[in-house]
């Protein structure tokens, strides 16, 4: 029996690693589901937990490449909360004296402006680390305790609330979704492409003369994304939304509201956000000479070097991509919260480098993979959302969530040497 079920999973190509993470996140919704009378598998919890984990995992994406090539960032979280409260400090203080209240463009300066600040930030640390040669635990050490006091004087510690309307929609909540229609819409065009995507990748293997996987093996594979990702929308266009919410969106729109009126929410905008990301950090991975040298030089930065790759520059390169990530999780945080205080991002850099070690990004280097370390924060976060909900304490949650994250790291060390990586 079990030599028949490695030879199926040989035929499908499927990860253990993956199927094993998979499997946890199944193990932890099925026991939470049971504790709280089901409630936690709810399309209204699924929502939340969607939203909730939306910018530690864009984070945790940029973390792998960081982790990959052997170094560690221990700034995101600060530099979360820094960028943040500039970027509501922008919106709430500084552009409305020079544009006018409620003006356009105010969101589209302030979108702009956390992704350059985190890029610069990302680059000046990368340039410490990459050519003066200091080590980047120290280096991101260092960042956490200057962007954390930074943040407390762009603003002197004053909470800044609240943001522009359009750059609130980024974050989720009843108004920043695609809607029902747009779901099933953004549902259908994400399964095509999934199915384009894995009928290329089997062309392209054909034509270069690997091996590819028997054809019903291929159309269980295309049939189960296809499944999942409209699986997900229906979840998400099962969550309706409040009532109270429905009065000021029907008063916005002109519409009257009814008491028989039902809209459900749809996908958050803060879920397409975290699918463009993991598509592009994937196709970069993957597709590009800039991917394969990140790995090149995690594997082996001697023999790097020797080949001709820059590896100085390199980690410029992969620091500021770090760094931009974290100005893009950094307007999904604020954009939900509606606010900007000095606790933004507290312990985010641990969530982070622990979601992309749960996905199996090795921390000795030259391994990971971006899908992992996506599903690695929704088991983090599935776990916490989880035990807030039958009402364990939060000390007691960190001591779980450590234990968690030893446990994965002991896994993943047996995995590879079993495996004789």
């Amino acid at each position: 029996m079990d030599d028949q079920a490695k030879s199926m999973m040989d035929k499908l190509g499927l990860d253990a690693r993956l199927l094993g993470m998979i499997g946890a996140l199944v193990v932890i919704w099925i026991v939470f589901g049971f504790f709280t009378d089901w409630r936690f598998l709810s399309p209204r919890n699924f929502f939340n937990v969607s939203v909730q984990t939306a910018s530690v995992a864009v984070m945790a994406t940029g973390m792998v490449f960081v982790i990959v090539t052997r170094n560690i960032d221990l700034s995101v979280g600060s530099m979360l909360g820094f960028i943040g409260m500039t970027v509501a400090a922008l919106q709430v203080q500084w552009l409305p004296s020079v544009l006018g209240l409620g003006h356009p463009m105010i969101w589209v300066i302030a979108v702009f402006a956390a992704i350059l600040m985190g890029a610069v930030l990302g680059a000046a640390q990368g340039w410490v680390i990459g050519y003066l040669t200091v080590p980047a635990f120290i280096v991101t050490l260092g960042g956490f305790l200057i962007y954390r006091g930074a943040m407390w004087w762009v603003t002197k510690g004053q909470t800044q609330a609240p943001l522009d309307p359009v750059f609130r929609l980024l974050g989720g909540g009843a108004e920043g979704t695609l809607g029902e229609t747009l779901s099933w819409v953004f549902g259908t065009v994400a399964a095509v492409v999934a199915l384009a995507i894995m009928l290329m990748s089997r062309r392209r293997k054909a034509t270069h003369g690997f091996t590819v996987k028997p054809v019903w093996a291929e159309g269980i594979l295309m049939a189960m994304a296809a499944g999942l990702i409209m699986a997900f929308v229906w979840i998400m266009n099962s969550y309706p939304i409040p009532r109270g919410a429905m009065r000021r969106m029907t008063e916005a729109r002109g519409i009257e509201y009814t008491d028989g009126m039902v809209w459900n929410h749809g996908v958050a905008i803060p879920v397409v956000i975290l699918l463009a990301v993991t598509i592009v950090m994937t196709i970069i991975a993957t597709r590009t000479r800039f991917g394969r040298y990140v790995y090149a030089t995690g594997g082996n930065p001697e023999a790097a070097s020797l080949s001709g790759i820059d590896t100085r520059l390199l980690t410029v390169k992969v620091f500021a991509l770090m760094g931009a990530l974290t100005g893009i999780a950094s307007i999904i945080a604020s954009a939900r919260l509606n606010a900007v205080d000095v606790g933004l991002g507290t312990l985010d850099e641990l969530r982070v480098i622990a979601a992309a070690v749960i996905g199996g990004t090795a921390l000795s280097g030259g391994a990971g993979t971006i899908y992992g370390a996506v599903i690695g924060a929704l088991i983090m976060q599935s776990l916490q959302s989880g035990m807030a909900s039958v009402g364990v304490d939060a000390p007691l949650q960190n001591i779980v969530v450590g234990f968690v994250l030893v446990l994965a790291v002991w896994i993943d060390i047996v995995y590879r040497r079993r495996a004789g990586v």
